[in-house]
């Protein structure tokens, strides 16, 4: 359905790479429908309005072009007779300047493509106007389970990675288990205190790539976010492979179907989250609180059957020693345990994420995460130790605990159902910043501008699926074992920790003025210290077992990020508008151009009969030129050069023009539109608001709706289309010409042009 609406409305993203910036630079992160077009400077601007100069000595009066158009742009006065069940319903409102598209209007044409898109919305349910943003921020109390479910979760697998490693050692090797654990809860604690200054200091985000890009300059923010994205996938992976092993300790007969049940739910995290921050959070609350619960009682009734036999620890079962108790065991026993410190960053990410105000409540909600941790890992590593529990391969080390403590009963299979649901949905964590860091990234240039691209229920699809996909490779390549992914973790997320904290280091010495200064340093760096020895500790002691699939991955996606960037230079070079370069209409008006006069046709044998003869008619009439009637159409996404170049073209060949242009939202409507009068207003302009952020099936409904106006007039859609040097650079761009033409093409009298726009060598 088209509807009329009041406001003006800026294009859709008609294949164009210019520009890496974004309109909306507040929200660190936050969804913004109009991150796919970015504002012009005022140097822009200028030239702007130069060129419009020189438009304006070529052209005509500008309403010479207006009063030539043979159909209404607004679409006021469309037909009755055209069936809205295919078409849609438009309401026939006058004198409202622009014209939205509702859900029905973004529905593909084709019947195969609208049932896809019936199913798609059965699925993620119906779409969410870019109005609809502040109503799907969080609460704290959803808040906390949703951004802290990585971090808390790490309980269930990270006191059991590092037991894993001392139990290599013997009995004097599970020795250290204490002092261990109370370094990593001294980190934990001095990170989490890092990170709420870093809230503060970026109250609309402050995630590590924000920070290092900030103030250690480029590259560092790119390593960065490298690393966030690495310790994303794996978040994903290795959570899902604990729940399931959590899984099959209480259910020995699921082990066989261990990877299927890790993809499935995998599945089912994607597709919760294609349906909106609001939605997920709902959904993952309850088993958040519960595995709190769960392990609280644990913790409780352990410590309290420890008391009554005064606190003397169980001895452990005769244990083989396999490696002496080096410095290098305690090492590798350190950065396993690390691994529980994973996700403390997330709530710095997602900042936009809450409620306002934003950045108090991220610290606040922070602040519950770090004591809720410290309780639950504390707790579990001192019940460890009392109770004498060792891993081993058939049982995990919390299932143990909940067995001892509780017996076979209803309460050790709440435990365990409560820990598998927890680490099911930790992932939803990573599911939640991952796509963040990537829309990060593209609006730095250093990502495709797909991953800028906010789905029809707000939510980072593009980067959703992106994770989902590479979690559910890894997850599939090493067979869901978790004690084989556990290596790869830790170096990611301590390369972005230390980074930040190094970052804020640097920000810190840049603006003394600000109170508390010198505490906020020291807080930062003593956490950028601490993170930067399990880092290099994690690299050294871990490289052999898969630590260096991590850092190899790092320095491709570092490399391949500075590519990208380097490819949207050369696009903002070359689509710069510059005085004197643009390519000016050849012809002044519509219809000044020569008209061809049609030569009589041959007259027809007396014979013919009068129904063939009309027949005849009517199908030869067309092939006459002065029987084609013009409407020229010119989808328009930026002013730049590539648009202007198909501006100039299809203004010179003399018939009348009518420049479309799709919109996101009607804020950045009225940017466009004001471009457009700083150009000169030379042309008519058509503005199309499309609040669900569809492009293609909108554009093709107006583009129908037009001929149905009229169908006696030859629609021709002239498109600029960049084309790239590689066929690995097509990505990086949004190809929305080629399947406009290809929707176009079905279309009765629509003639499709492409402008091409060749990046230079």
């Amino acid at each position: 359905m088209i509807r009329m609406e009041a406001g003006r409305g800026r294009s859709s993203d008609t294949d164009n790479g210019s520009g890496n910036g974004s309109a909306d630079t507040s929200a660190a992160g936050a969804p913004s429908p109009d991150a796919l077009l970015p504002s012009l400077s005022d140097r822009d601007l200028k030239i702007l309005r130069y060129v419009g100069r020189e438009w304006g000595q070529v052209l005509e009066d500008p309403e010479v072009w207006r009063s030539a158009l043979p159909v209404d742009p607004n679409l006021g006065g469309y037909p009755d007779a055209v069936s809205p069940k295919r078409f849609g319903r438009f309401v026939p409102l006058t004198g409202l300047p622009a014209v939205e598209a509702e859900e029905e209007a973004e529905a593909p044409p084709s019947p195969l493509g609208r049932v896809g898109h019936h199913v798609r919305r059965v699925l993620l349910g119906p779409p969410l106007a870019g109005t609809a943003i502040a109503v799907e921020r969080m609460r704290k109390l959803v808040a906390l389970p949703v951004l802290s479910a990585d971090a808390l979760s790490s309980v269930a697998y990270g006191p059991e990675a590092m037991l894993a490693v001392l139990v290599l050692g013997g009995a004097a090797g599970l020795r250290y288990s204490m002092p261990i654990a109370a370094v990593i809860a001294f980190m934990m604690l001095a990170v989490g205190v890092s990170y709420r200054q870093t809230i503060r200091a970026y109250p609309h985000g402050g995630g590590s790539y924000i920070v290092a890009s900030d103030n250690l300059g480029r590259v560092p923010g790119v390593v960065a976010a490298a690393g966030l994205m690495i310790d994303y996938i794996m978040t994903v992976a290795v959570s899902i492979a604990s729940g399931v092993e959590a899984i099959t300790s209480a259910l020995p007969a699921l082990a066989p179907s261990a990877v299927v049940i890790g993809v499935a739910v995998i599945v089912v995290l994607l597709v919760g989250n294609l349906r909106g921050v609001r939605q997920a959070g709902a959904a993952f609350a309850a088993p958040t609180y519960a595995f709190i619960i769960a392990v609280f009682t644990l913790v409780a009734v352990g410590l309290a059957d420890a008391a009554a036999r005064g606190f003397q620890p169980m001895p452990t079962p005769r244990l083989p020693v396999t490696e002496g108790v080096t410095l290098l065991l305690v090492l590798r026993a350190f950065t396993s345990g690390s691994t529980a410190m994973t996700g403390i960053e997330a709530i710095s990410n997602a900042v936009p994420a809450f409620r306002p105000t934003e950045w108090r409540n991220a610290r606040t909600t922070l602040t519950w995460m770090v004591t809720v941790l410290l309780i639950l890992f504390g707790g579990t590593v001192a019940l460890v130790h009392l109770d004498g529990v060792v891993p081993h391969g058939n049982e995990t080390v919390l299932s143990q605990l909940a067995r001892r403590t509780f017996g076979p009963g209803v309460m050790y299979g709440y435990v365990q159902a409560a820990t598998a649901a927890i680490l099911l949905l930790a992932a939803n964590t990573a599911f939640n910043d991952f796509p963040r860091v990537l829309f990060l990234l593209a609006r730095g240039g250093h990502a495709p501008r797909l991953f800028l691209r906010v789905g029809d229920r707000l939510s980072f699809s593009n980067g959703i699926l992106a994770l989902a996909l590479a979690a559910i490779a890894i997850f599939v390549g090493f067979a869901g074992n978790t004690q084989s992914l556990i290596p790869l973790y830790a170096v990611g997320v301590f390369l972005a920790f230390t980074l930040s904290q190094a970052g804020m280091v640097v920000h810190w010495l840049r603006h003394r003025d600000q109170a508390h200064w010198r505490k906020s340093l020291v807080f930062n760096a003593t956490g950028g210290l601490l993170s930067a020895i399990v880092f290099f500790t994690a690299g050294i002691t871990k490289f052999t077992e898969g630590a260096w699939v991590a850092v190899l991955v790092i320095g491709l996606l570092v490399l391949l990020a500075l590519r990208i960037r380097r490819h949207y230079d050369l696009c903002t070079q070359a689509l710069a508008l510059r005085p004197h370069v643009i390519e000016l209409p050849r012809q002044s008006a519509p219809g000044s151009g020569p008209r061809v006069r049609p030569t009589a046709m041959p007259p027809m044998t007396a014979d013919t009969e009068t129904e063939e003869l009309e027949e005849l008619e009517e199908a030869e009439s067309e092939e006459y030129p002065e029987e084609v009637s013009h409407l020229v159409i010119v989808p328009i996404a930026r002013l730049d050069l590539a648009g202007m170049r198909a501006l100039a073209y299809a203004a010179s060949l003399g018939q009348p023009l009518l420049a479309l242009h799709l919109s996101p939202t009607e804020t950045e409507a009225e940017r466009f539109r004001g471009y457009w009068a700083t150009w000169g207003d030379h042309l008519p302009l058509e503005v199309v608001v499309s609040p669900h952020r569809a492009i293609v099936a909108p554009l093709v409904h107006y583009i129908e709706t037009l001929h149905h106006q009229r169908p006696d007039l030859t629609l021709t859609v002239i498109l600029p289309e960049i084309v790239v040097r590689h066929w690995w650079q097509r990505v990086l761009h949004n190809q929305t010409a080629p399947r406009l033409r290809r929707a176009l093409r079905r279309l009765p009298k629509i003639v499709i042009t492409t402008i091409p726009f060749h990046l230079p060598r």
